[in-house]
């Protein structure tokens, strides 16, 4: 590579580190805005219309989400270290792993959290698990992207190894 490729990448990685931030700070303040800030607002000035009931009801369904906004966000800070010129195997790791994670997490919890949560909060209302393809397919992907950060962490002991010997 040379070194207006590099200079490009990690201008561009630079650049999707800020889009990763704004993505996270706009899409986490609306949510915090629609399920925290306007209720809470509604129910001090007692014009809020629903039951507390209803509001963790909602607060439970917007969960996922936070994980989701994890996994964005632990993608933009590896944008920012490899922009930062740190070298590409040690931050994919720690990305693939953090990501990984964060989409699992996320996508069981869309599938099998929120529901049986929403059955504790409603009393036994609700099924036992929600068929959300896009919460198991990001499960799946989260389960095998950290799969894959640990073949990458190996693969650089193994490297490491290599060079020791040579």
């Amino acid at each position: 590579m040379s070194q207006t490729d590099t200079a490009r990448f990690r201008r561009r990685c630079a650049q999707f580190r800020w889009l990763a931030v704004f993505m996270v700070v706009s899409v986490g303040a609306l949510l915090a805005l629609i399920h925290v800030i306007a209720p809470g607002i509604l129910m001090a000035r007692g014009d809020y219309t629903g039951t507390p009931t209803s509001w963790l009801a909602q607060f439970v369904w917007a969960l996922p989400t936070a994980f989701y906004l994890f996994a964005v966000w632990s993608i933009g800070a590896a944008m920012g270290q490899l922009s930062k010129g740190r070298l590409i195997q040690p931050t994919l790791v720690h990305a693939l792993r953090r990501v990984g994670i964060a989409l699992g997490l996320g996508g069981l919890l869309s599938v099998f959290g929120v529901t049986n949560l929403i059955r504790l909060v409603e009393s036994g209302r609700g099924g036992w698990a929600y068929f959300d393809v896009a919460g198991m397919t990001l499960g799946m992907i989260g389960g095998a992207l950290f799969l894959l950060g640990g073949v990458m962490e190996q693969a650089g002991k193994v490297q490491a190894e290599l060079d020791e010997m040579i």
